[in-house]
Formats: C-alpha cells, sequence, structure tokens
C-alpha cells in the first residue's frame, strides 16, 4: 500500500539513477524513500505513443495486485519537481541472491533453468540463466498477461525471504505482440494451480469492468490484456516466443 502522505507530501530528489533510458530520480517524500520518473523526461519510441510510460508502470502494479502476488511494487502518479510522473516505493533488496545470471557456457547452477548461448564481450562462451523458483514463474506468468517487452535481469529485485519484486514496466499493455524477456526456462510448462488462480482473478476482474485502469491505457489496451490472460488461461502453459523476426531477449539481457 502507498501511504498517503506519499500521495500529497513533498517530492525531494536526492540523485539519478544513470544509466536509465528514462530519467529516473531517487528522492523520498517525508522520509519515504521512493523512485520517480517523470513523464518529461521519457525518451520517445517508435513503436509506444509519447508520454504514457508512466502510466503504464502504474497499470502494471494495478494489474498486479489482481494477481495477488505483489510483485509490482506500489506505484503511483503525482506531481513532483520535474512534473506528473510515477512515484514507486523503494525497495532494499538482498544483494546475494542473484536470480537471473550470466554463467561460463555448460554450467548452468543447481536449482536455475538455461536460457540461452552467447559470447561475453571477450568473445567467450557464456549461458544465460535464471533460478527455478515459485517466485520468478509467477513474475513470469505476469509478464505474458502484461505483454512486457523489456524484462531484463536487473528488473528482477531479489528480495529478504525468497520474495521477487519486478521493475521498470514503461513498456507494458501494447496491442500487437511485444513479449520480450529473460524468463524463458519453462517453455511448454504446464501452469501450477496458483498460477492458473491468479490468471482467473485477472480474467474476472476485468471482465467485471476495466476499473482504474480505464484511467490509464485505452480501451483496446485493456482489450488485448483481457485476451492474453484468457488464452493464457486456456492454454494453461508457458507459451514459446511468437514473433518472428522480433527479439524475444531483451539487450542487454542483464
Amino acid at each position: 500500500m502507498i501511504p498517503e502522505h506519499v500521495r500529497t507530501g513533498r517530492l525531494t530528489l536526492h540523485g539519478r539513477v544513470l544509466p536509465a533510458s528514462n530519467a529516473t530520480f531517487v528522492g523520498d517524500v517525508d522520509g519515504v524513500r521512493v523512485v520517480y520518473k517523470p513523464v518529461a523526461g521519457e525518451r520517445p519510441l517508435w513503436d509506444f505513443p509519447d508520454g504514457t510510460l508512466a502510466a503504464r508502470e502504474v497499470a502494471s502494479y494495478l494489474l498486479s495486485e489482481l494477481t495477488g502476488w505483489s510483485i509490482v511494487p506500489p506505484t503511483i502518479l503525482r506531481d513532483g519537481p520535474h512534473g506528473v510522473g510515477m512515484v514507486q516505493l523503494w525497495q532494499d533488496i538482498d544483494e546475494a541472491q542473484t536470480p537471473v545470471d550470466i554463467v561460463p557456457a555448460g554450467r548452468t547452477p543447481a536449482g536455475y533453468r538455461h536460457v540461452f548461448d552467447g559470447l561475453d564481450a571477450q568473445d567467450q562462451p557464456v549461458s544465460l540463466v535464471h533460478e527455478d523458483t515459485s517466485a520468478l514463474r509467477r513474475m513470469a506468468v505476469l509478464d505474458i498477461v502484461l505483454n512486457n517487452a523489456d524484462r531484463k535481469g536487473g528488473h528482477v529485485l531479489p528480495m529478504p525471504g525468497g520474495h521477487r519484486h519486478g521493475v521498470d514496466h514503461g513498456l507494458t499493455f501494447h496491442v500487437d505482440h511485444k513479449l520480450r524477456t529473460v524468463l524463458w526456462g519453462w517453455l511448454g510448462e504446464s501452469l501450477d494451480p496458483e498460477e492458473l488462480e491468479g490468471v482467473r482473478r485477472v480474467v474476472e476482474a476485468l471482465s467485471s469492468g476495466a476499473g482504474e485502469l480505464a484511467e490509464l491505457l485505452l480501451p483496446e489496451e485493456i482489450d488485448a490484456t483481457l485476451t492474453r490472460a484468457r488464452t493464457l488461461l486456456s492454454a494453461a502453459a508457458f507459451p514459446a516466443p511468437e514473433a518472428a523476426g522480433y527479439p524475444v531477449i531483451p539487450w542487454p539481457p542483464i
């Protein structure tokens, strides 16, 4: 939950996150640490409407809450020093955990899933891997429904106790298939009962009305989200990449 004073209190900035594709600041509201991404600092993209990324971040939080999994940290739209933008509660991670990693080729650690092989900056063979956990599986399911076009390893936050938060959801909810992620390790596997129930909650909620999402997304984007959720619920399995000729893993992957 977002404390009420975070919605209305004075947002003070302490620094900028570099490098980042869009202007990203760290600050606080009356002692609560937050991340702030102003709409004015969004870089124009060819395939997403200008000035919509902050709203998509908030919409991703709302949809995450519909699943009941609390994957996206609490996120709101509010005014700030550089105008209206996305404000998200800061998360202190467990730096000893590495949910997504690059390892020497052929050396996938126990408890991890292999995604793909490649060469590193020194032309040494390496493999992209991610952990095989329920928390990360749920994030992969959420990304399918969100149509997340930018799930990098660095966008997975390892929390104390094993929970996983996902951040940076500006490239979501496109009406065209855009899924681009490092979390491909469960291709073709059946969704478990908890995953199916989370998707079912999304379908039931969106079938009854868009609610707050209607203030953040276009009607056709909400319809496409409902269609994706229904399709996933019917298939009851992790899909394979669909878009021929479209990169299905973001760059850089970490």
